[in-house]
């Protein structure tokens, strides 16, 4: 069960499911976009300098 929840979690599912719980107005939903675009290209970049 432990291993099911972490998969699960780290598959982001947990977040998708919390998002869309109540309407998202699209500047919203572009700034959000935005948002994790940049924390993906940050976590990329600091994988590259280690």
């Amino acid at each position: 069960m432990r291993v099911l929840k972490k998969k699960i979690q780290n598959d982001g599912l947990f977040r998708r499911l919390k998002m869309k719980k109540a309407y998202e107005k699209p500047s919203e939903v572009k700034r959000r976009k935005q948002r994790e675009m940049l924390r993906r290209i940050r976590a990329a970049a600091r994988k590259r300098t280690r």
